[in-house]
């Protein structure tokens, strides 16, 4: 007997990850297409630095986009991959079962063929051949039975798989279409940089240490306990990222996106988080932010399209967004949603 694994249904590799079109997606990336390319000459330092974070916000937006698409599509991979087991041992079972009702029938027939009354009569030992007979006619029907529910479980399963089928066609289908967006988005992030480095060394500056101040080295976290040991852990574990760039989609160890990096440091701890930020903010015990202790998940804006850890001494690490790597920042870099304790 073979093994009972089928191949494998076209397009369930890793590569179907990520590729849900989704209208949080679509609407990011259309917002994107609207957005001026460059500076405009009569752009001042604080219109160039708002066309900045305004494309900065829609591509974090973007990113968590993908990454719900690529929870779906995981959820579903691993939904046919259990269906397709599902399948290849009910069909072996049947298999086996048939090959058992064969040998059967070939006895029924062999039995069958010869009038009941003269084999009975012919036989030897009546008793025997009589309880033989029985026990053949309840073995054929016992087993009939389990062909019948086996084939009605087949039937139930190959409709399942068949339905995994066209959501992975659709999957395939949309994958160009995302593709195509993130390009977008990314071609949007490049005209971000192209406009920050319009602006004067002064002017850069004067951004980064408004908005996002991009310190890579240790700041002053104060002596703020973590509310857990697993947060101690997680928090060791976001430290030792600090300087890993940020990457599209990516949950780690090389590189992140802003829950990418949070969901790592909290895996790092034993600690199980959702991939995305929106996710991550209902994972624990929300606190107000006058509460926050090392190790809260900070969310923010409205949406909570982007997530850190805070630290201490009003300090939070953070993936920022493409082109930035891993780093610190105050906690008030944004508007803060909700702070959350795991």
């Amino acid at each position: 007997m073979g093994s009972h694994r089928r191949p494998a249904l076209s397009g369930l590799d890793r590569s179907t990850r990520v590729t849900v079109l989704s209208a949080a997606a679509a609407t990011a990336a259309a917002a994107l297409a609207a957005t001026p390319a460059g500076a405009a000459p009569q752009d001042t330092p604080a219109t160039t630095k708002a066309k900045v974070d305004r494309l900065f916000e829609q591509a974090e937006k973007a990113t968590e986009a993908y990454n719900k698409a690529d929870e779906r599509a995981d959820t579903l991979r691993k939904q046919v991959e259990r269906a397709k087991d599902s399948v290849a041992r009910g069909q072996e079972r049947i298999n086996t079962m048939r090959g058992a009702l064969g040998s059967l029938a070939g006895a029924q027939y062999r039995s069958g063929g010869i009038d009941p009354s003269l084999a009975l009569v012919l036989s030897s030992d009546p008793d025997a051949y009589l309880d033989k007979a029985a026990a053949l006619d309840r073995i054929s029907a016992r087993q009939a039975g389990e062909l019948t529910d086996l084939q009605k479980a087949q039937r139930s399963l190959a409709q399942e798989r068949t339905e995994a089928g066209h959501k992975l066609s659709e999957l395939e289908k949309s994958r160009t279409a995302v593709a195509r967006h993130k390009r977008s988005v990314e071609h949007k992030l490049a005209k971000a940089r192209k406009l920050l480095n319009s602006l004067s060394a002064q002017d850069r500056e004067g951004y980064d240490r408004a908005s996002r101040s991009g310190r890579d080295d240790m700041p002053d976290l104060g002596g703020a306990a973590p509310s857990s040991s697993r947060a101690a852990a997680a928090i060791a574990a976001a430290r030792s990222a600090v300087g890993k760039p940020y990457v599209w989609g990516a949950n780690g160890p090389s590189g992140f996106d802003c829950s990418g990096l949070t969901q790592w440091s909290y895996a790092q701890a034993g600690v199980g988080l959702p991939r995305t930020s929106q996710a991550q903010r209902y994972a624990g015990r929300q606190v107000p932010m006058s509460q926050a202790q090392p190790g809260d998940l900070v969310a923010y804006r409205d949406d909570a399209s982007h997530i850190g850890m805070y630290m201490g001494n009003g300090q939070v690490v953070h993936a920022p967004y493409p082109g930035a790597p891993v780093r610190y920042d105050p906690v008030g870099m944004m508007p803060v949603s909700s702070v959350t304790r795991i």
